[in-house]
């Protein structure tokens, strides 16, 4: 089994296993027992009286709470198969996968009381503003992660991006200039266009005017609709960019990079990155 007490006195071991640091790890398992102890308590309510005393029976391999929030995130960090995460932390295959389904939500509910998940739709600007109220700027950008073909035809033909050379679904999400992501759209098969995602999930409608809004050539024709759209010129056909439409396009480039560097510290998650 592994040594938790070992990883969770080295930083670089705990940043490899969990993704995190150890103050973000003392901060988050604070929430999560709290959340913890909640789910216990209702699910104490809605079962019958206990026969014997709290502590009796077998003694737990996920004793702690520091242990159960180390169990979920190396699964979602190293994403093993469950017999693997099982010899890990000495369970069998089938516990390791209850074990993994009941802290899940846990998980989820805690980082949604740090107000740390994204939000999946905002119905206007008002609504912006009260949950992001210091963002001063959003950058636009699709991304896909990998899945595996689809046996029917059809299915696996819209799930084919042309742009991977293989089968995935694309989010579309809004970051900020601090790498944090904001909004995060529902998956979607990964043959869909940008500009046609954004469209349908009206995710631009929500941000205020002020706020500029950067997005790349895949977006292009939404600079007609939205006054505060940065966009990159594009080169006429036939023709060449000026020296000061190059630079701003440079510019513009070294803004949204943050958007790739948000995407790329999610995929740090093998969850999300793999099949």
């Amino acid at each position: 089994m592994l040594d938790i007490e070992r990883v969770l006195k080295s930083d670089r071991l705990l940043r490899a296993l969990t993704g995190l640091n150890r103050k973000a790890f003392e901060e988050l398992v604070l929430t999560f027992e709290s959340v913890y102890q909640q789910s216990q308590m209702n699910q104490t309510q809605a079962q019958r009286p206990r026969q014997r005393a709290v502590g009796g029976g077998q003694k737990a391999r996920l004793g702690s709470r520091e242990a159960k929030l180390f169990f979920i995130l190396v699964y979602f960090k190293c994403y093993p198969t469950f017999d693997v995460l099982g010899l890990l932390f000495d369970l069998d295959y089938s516990r390791a996968n209850r074990w993994v389904h009941r802290l899940q939500p846990i998980l989820e509910a805690a980082l949604g009381q740090k107000l740390m998940l994204p939000e999946r739709k905002l119905g206007s600007v008002a609504a912006f503003i009260q949950r992001f109220p210091e963002v001063k700027r959003v950058i636009i950008d699709g991304t896909e992660r990998p899945i595996r073909r689809a046996q029917d035809s059809q299915q696996q033909q819209q799930n084919y991006s042309g742009k991977k050379r293989r089968h995935t679904r694309k989010h579309l999400a809004a970051t900020e200039a601090y790498q944090r992501i904001l909004i995060l759209s529902p998956a979607r098969e990964g043959k869909i266009h940008d500009k046609r995602l954004l469209d349908e999930t009206q995710m631009a409608s929500c941000i205020p005017d002020e706020v500029p809004i950067a997005v790349d050539l895949g977006f292009q024709g939404l600079q007609n609709e939205w006054v505060n759209l940065e966009i990159p010129h594009k080169k006429p056909r036939g023709g060449t960019l000026s020296d000061e439409q190059k630079q701003e396009n440079r510019e513009l480039s070294r803004r949204r990079v943050k958007c790739e560097h948000a995407f790329a510290g999610m995929k740090r998650y093998n969850a999300v990155a793999h099949v």
